[in-house]
């Protein structure tokens, strides 16, 4: 989409459902609000409104109404109540969830408010799969490491770190110099120069288990650059320098290539390496494409994945033995 097409796509959005109570609006009111001429509005509308496309039979679910100075709308598509399904409203709260998981704390509260309406919805319906009715997204971070972190990045003082890798059984202590806070594949983390590794690492803020303040001051290098350590929302630092690489099968490698901007194989699968700094993420990332991915190294992750899938068997086995066993349990 080009930058003119998304600009008049977010005036339409915005213009809309001002115009969904049905009544008359001044044109010139509607212009102000998006910061652009009259004649602009009007185009906006004219492209919503005129199609040269339709199919038989199709019926028009807005009317729209230019007059010289006024506009209306009229449309049922704004009165009528949301029925969502089920699936849909769990759909809804996940992406909350996950919003969520990318504020800071003090700005959650809203979030948790809505979160609260849709469980309130959802405790109401028949329960139709046995879904869970709470989404998570598993990380948790608290507010007083971010509390103390934000000090830290204020007040430019270092801090020591007791922090656990996501491969490690035991915690390790970490000397740091705080750059930033950031949120990135789906959780947050900290950037900062690691005296033990002597360069900028991440650290999942989930993983720290302790943090505590020093008295000793630092200066961020010059240099220092946030963007260049991220990318398409992956965090590209890590403990080593190893990568993930992963062949995508025809069937998604078109997307997957125009994302990473990789070329495609003659076969149309598409191998890309990516950074890998975190085992659990690796995981997902493969899992959410199901057969159509296929880890070639390292191999601890082909092993972690091999194993959450036979978890994933040996779970199904039971629950289709279960569910076998209980048609004659309630003839006995």
């Amino acid at each position: 989409m080009s930058d003119a097409a998304a600009a008049q796509l977010r005036r339409i959005l915005h213009v809309i459902p001002l115009l969904g109570d049905g009544k008359e609006h001044e044109l010139g009111d509607l212009a102000a609000r998006v910061e652009v001429e009259r004649e602009t509005v009007v185009k906006d509308l004219l492209s919503v409104a005129l199609r040269f496309d339709d199919p038989g039979g199709f019926v028009e679910g807005i009317q729209i109404y230019v007059e010289a100075n006024r506009v209306s709308l009229v449309t049922r598509h704004f009165l009528r109540p949301m029925r969502l399904t089920a699936s849909e409203l769990r759909a809804l709260d996940l992406g909350l969830a996950m919003l969520r998981a990318e504020r800071l704390p003090e700005k959650q509260g809203a979030i948790d408010r809505a979160r609260e309406r849709l469980r309130q919805v959802i405790a109401k319906l028949p329960p139709t799969d046995g879904m869970s009715l709470e989404a998570s997204t598993g990380a948790d971070v608290s507010a007083r490491k971010i509390s103390v972190l934000r000090d830290a990045l204020s007040n430019r003082r270092k801090a020591t770190l007791l922090y656990r890798k996501a491969d490690a059984t035991e915690s390790t202590q970490r000397g740091v110099s705080p750059y930033a806070i950031v949120s990135a594949s789906g959780a947050w983390y900290l950037v900062a120069f690691c005296e033990r590794s002597s360069g900028v690492r991440m650290f999942r803020l989930d993983r720290i288990e302790e943090i505590t303040p020093l008295d000793e001051s630092y200066e961020v290098p010059d240099d220092f650059a946030l963007d260049e350590l991220l990318a398409s929302g992956k965090v590209y630092v890590g403990e080593t320098l190893e990568r993930l690489r992963v062949r995508y099968s025809p069937r998604v490698a078109r997307w997957v290539a125009e994302r990473e901007g990789v070329p495609l194989a003659k076969d149309g699968s598409v191998t890309v390496d990516h950074p890998f700094a975190d085992l659990d993420w690796a995981v997902r990332h493969v899992l959410r494409y199901g057969p159509d991915a296929e880890v070639l190294q390292p191999a601890p992750v082909r092993q972690e994945i091999a194993r959450r899938l036979d978890g994933i068997r040996v779970l199904a086995e039971s629950l289709v033995e279960r569910s076998s066993a209980s048609p004659a349990a309630g003839s006995a």
